[in-house]
């Protein structure tokens, strides 16, 4: 049974038809990434598996239970966590009390304790600042701190929604090297992003979206050197 399955789902911005039957899974333990041209769907995807969005039809299983007739804060407590596009952190807040926001679902203190000190280990930069406030942070730490902020959530899946984006190339490898190490420490992840070279080269499978459908989807490695793929998204003749 996958971790995160879609179904034929369609969803709707009011007449807008922008997801047309997307279907997609997410083994435990895999990185997978969506990616495609702005517009494509790739983060009205990511929002309604979050709930934000309610599909008009189709399904969204988590490891078989069904999500689709829940609300947004009931997906987060059941462990789909997002670290969203544009980071959405809190400005007025210090970086100690976005991530406790962070786990605004969960009970379990000493479990919260871990996950802060192990979002510490991953991030040290935030706990050097732990006090500041959020919006004071440079770009490249607010990112941090988004996806830090979906970690205190204790995610059984990570969505991570274009975290490379506005962010300096030297830094684009430390976000990409830290959602390596998510990874290896056990977190499931879908990633939607549009450096798709760098996606691809940290990802297991991946899907490519365009208007709404799925165009193509399969390994990785094959998705890299399809010559669709390489000529649209990876920027070679």
């Amino acid at each position: 049974m996958p971790m995160l399955e879609l179904q034929d789902v369609h969803a709707y911005y009011g007449n807008i038809h922008a997801l047309k039957g997307i279907s997609l899974t997410v083994e435990q333990g895999e990185i997978v990434t969506l990616i495609g041209a702005n517009g494509a769907g790739k983060t009205t995807t990511l929002r309604t598996i979050q709930g934000l969005i309610r599909p008009r039809t189709g399904s969204i299983k988590l490891e078989g239970e069904e999500l689709t007739k829940l609300p947004a804060h009931e997906v987060n407590r059941r462990g789909i966590c997002q670290s969203p596009e544009g980071r959405l952190i809190f400005p007025r807040m210090t970086v100690q009390e976005n991530l406790e926001m962070g786990a605004f679902t969960r009970t379990d203190k000493d479990g919260i304790a871990r996950d802060l000190e192990r979002v510490f280990s991953l991030f040290p930069r935030l706990k050097e600042r732990v006090r500041q406030k959020g919006g004071t942070l440079s770009g490249g730490e607010q990112q941090m701190l988004a996806m830090a902020r979906a970690m205190m959530g204790n995610p059984r899946v990570l969505l991570l929604d274009e975290p490379s984006m506005g962010l300096a190339p030297l830094l684009v490898e430390t976000i990409f090297e830290t959602i390596q190490a998510l990874n290896q420490q056990g977190t499931t992840i879908l990633l939607v992003e549009q450096n798709a070279r760098m996606a691809l080269g940290i990802a297991r499978r991946g899907y490519v979206l365009q208007t709404g459908e799925i165009r193509l989807q399969g390994d990785a490695a094959r998705l890299r050197d399809d010559e669709e793929v390489r000529k649209t998204y990876l920027g070679e003749g």
